[in-house]
């Protein structure tokens, strides 16, 4: 028989259901929080309560569209951590809860963990990924390069010592005028632009660990010295400063893998997490012959409980259960 799993993510701004039957995923159903825009950034507690209103209707869309009965699921996995602590909180509330009253046992999962074992969905990639690899997590919140000796055998081996690589997008979108979340709008206009129009800063950091503040205040500064020369310079060289600051973060990034290959000796690159949706990083490394690339498909690049389902299914056929007493994370170590 399949194992049929309900995954739940709510670490951030996104609250997600996801069943799988073994590495099948039958649905995957994300609520955007759309509250956070004008803002310009995430609000932990809009946040939470947006997670509160939507949890319930999100679980019951992820069961009606995968025709699964509540009685039929074999066990429920959702994140413990990292992520906004209100919003960790509940999602494992409504897991826990929903655990006692079927009967069924609970998975705690590693929202990082689960970046990079989203590889392993059935439909996710058109060629097999195979351990040992390269695991790097490119998000909103986090930077990481993780070597990857198994489905639960992992070791940091080097992440930023200060913004995240989707922070470094946003920012520097911000400082052009471009709306939250900026990512997307760079990668968009970075593709009528000229990437070696602007020189920016690419950070001396020792090791395989990274910094991008130094390149935020270079990029300011940058623009700041155009503006008081000329006032249209924003809008006459938006295309520009876009696919400038793209290609220094694609180096920048370039640098880190290629001394972990170096490193290590491995070769199997598995990218993670929402900056993974990058074209500009996209097109860069799947042109580099030397190394075997992996990257999601983008809808499992965001936050998703399709993820958190996999790892779940993984979990429940390893026999690694949690019980009600486990706690939420806000920093949860790989």
């Amino acid at each position: 028989m399949p194992v049929t799993i309900l995954g739940i993510e709510s670490s951030c701004d996104e609250t997600s259901a996801a069943i799988i039957s073994d590495k099948k995923i039958l649905s995957n159903v994300i609520a955007n929080q759309e509250v956070h825009k004008k803002y310009g950034g995430v609000v932990p507690e809009l946040a939470s309560r947006a997670h509160q209103k939507n949890i319930i209707p999100v679980v019951n869309q992820a069961l009606s569209k995968a025709n699964i009965a509540k009685n039929k699921i074999d066990a429920i996995a959702y994140t413990r951590g990292p992520g906004l602590l209100g919003s960790l909180l509940v999602g494992s509330s409504f897991a826990k809860s929903l655990s006692m009253s079927l009967k069924i046992p609970l998975i705690e999962v590693n929202h990082m963990q689960a970046h990079l074992l989203c590889h392993f969905i059935e439909d996710n990639c058109d060629k097999k990924t195979n351990f040992p690899f390269i695991g790097v997590n490119i998000s909103g919140g986090h930077t990481q390069i993780i070597l990857c000796k198994d489905y639960f055998n992992m070791d940091l081996i080097g992440e930023t010592l200060d913004d995240s690589i989707g922070e470094a997008f946003d920012k520097c979108g911000k400082i052009m005028g471009l709306e939250y979340p900026a990512g997307p709008l760079i990668d968009k206009n970075s593709l009528m632009g000229d990437p070696d129009k602007f020189k920016f800063t690419v950070p001396k950091v020792e090791g395989l660990d990274f910094s991008f503040s130094g390149l935020k205040t270079n990029f300011k500064r940058c623009v700041e010295k155009g503006i008081k020369a000329k006032e249209s310079f924003l809008k006459e060289e938006l295309n520009n400063l876009c696919s400038s600051i793209q290609s220094t973060i694609v180096k920048i990034l370039s640098i880190k893998i290629k001394a972990a290959v170096n490193k290590t000796g491995i070769k199997n690159i598995v990218f993670g997490g929402g900056v993974s949706a990058n074209s500009g990083i996209r097109n860069y490394f799947n042109k580099n012959k030397n190394l075997n690339v992996f990257f999601p498909k983008r809808e499992y690049t965001t936050d998703n409980a399709a993820m958190i389902a996999m790892v779940g299914y993984l979990k429940f056929k390893n026999n690694k259960f949690s019980n009600l007493d486990v706690v939420s994370k806000a920093r949860y170590k790989i």
